[in-house]
């Protein structure tokens, strides 16, 4: 398996991403849409998630097919950032059509990042704005690292950030969108090393390999309090899946969160994968495909969680360093 040539998520054909930062805060909100409605799911293995709209993800209910994937700084504050994705979605003509009314289907999910260094005095009122924005700004390339959902990330001993990541199975792509705020590490030890190491290709997070001596297994300290950590993903592919299958490719792609963060899935993160699938490939097999597919898609998170984090750039009042600052120029 090679990524394919962005090596981000919208190597899905059709698939989008826009993001909104507010520098001041320390914050900002990135968006996952398609050029038409896609299949969704999610879920969660975090003990302390945000969201809005994941019911309706479940497979038996009525809606099929959402119309953006939102993925905020803010805490409880971020969601609102969902309701500025939903009204420009509506103000293009987007939804699910209710008696002649317009009504956009968008899913999204938190991370806690009000403690981080930055001004939090506009956190109340932004993330509708920076939504509408994200949506506006929706592209095949963006910008990894410090940026959107990243901006204010931080990951155990340093930042975290915005990372993606794709892969090519067969003819069917495979990406992963993931903003890095993690209780755990995506280093060993002391650093340079990351954690995903094993399934890094090309040289997309430095290069550095295994840690060629790794600690000793221990207990990690509790060094936050509740709720304030939390990473949150999608993963996405062209395939065309039914909600329950793509639900099983969220549960295979939490995989790759284990690998490249230590610890993961604690009761103090909510950390949540959603899937996506345009639904444009069919399935080559109905049993090794969605089998191939979670695999690939647990790949692809572990490298975006080390991408994120290895692209995190340094701004003023930092209260973490980034892994450029300490590891860069070694």
């Amino acid at each position: 398996m090679q990524p394919g040539p962005r090596n981000l998520i919208t190597d899905v054909p059709g698939v989008l991403v826009g993001q909104a930062s507010h520098a001041g805060m320390k914050s900002g909100t990135t968006v996952l849409t398609a050029d038409a409605p896609f299949t969704a799911a999610v879920h969660v293995m975090g003990g302390a998630p945000g969201t809005v709209e994941t019911d309706l993800l479940a497979p038996d209910k009525l809606v099929q097919q959402v119309d953006a994937l939102v993925l905020s700084g803010g805490s409880a504050f971020g969601l609102a950032a969902a309701e500025g994705v939903r009204a420009a979605l509506r103000a293009a003509g987007r939804g699910f059509d209710v008696g002649g009314q317009r009504v956009p289907i968008v899913s999204g999910a938190i991370l806690f990042d009000l403690l981080n260094g930055g001004d939090k005095s506009p956190v109340g009122n932004a993330y509708r704005d920076l939504g509408a924005a994200a949506l506006n700004a929706a592209s095949s390339d963006f910008a990894l690292g410090s940026h959107g959902a990243g901006t204010g990330a931080t990951a155990g001993p340093i930042k975290g950030g915005l990372g993606s990541a794709s892969l090519m199975v067969g003819e069917i792509t495979v990406g992963a969108l993931v903003a890095v705020n993690a209780l755990g590490s995506a280093i060993v030890g002391e650093g340079p090393h990351f954690w995903a190491a094993p399934f890094e290709i090309g040289g997309e997070f430095g290069s550095r390999g295994p840690c060629p001596a790794p600690p000793p297994p221990d207990i990690p300290k509790l060094n936050i309090g509740p709720g304030q950590a939390t990473t949150i993903a999608i993963v996405a592919t062209d395939a065309a899946l039914t909600k329950a299958e793509a639900t099983r490719m969220a549960v295979a792609a939490h995989d790759g969160l284990a690998r490249a963060l230590v610890p993961s899935h604690t009761l103090l993160d909510g950390d949540l994968v959603f899937a996506a699938a345009t639904g444009a490939r069919p399935l080559p097999d109905p049993l090794e495909t969605p089998y191939q597919l979670g695999h690939a898609a647990a790949i692809c998170l572990a490298r975006a969680v080390a991408r994120g984090v290895f692209l995190a750039e340094p701004a003023p009042g930092d209260l973490k360093p980034c892994w450029q600052s300490l590891y860069g120029g070694a």
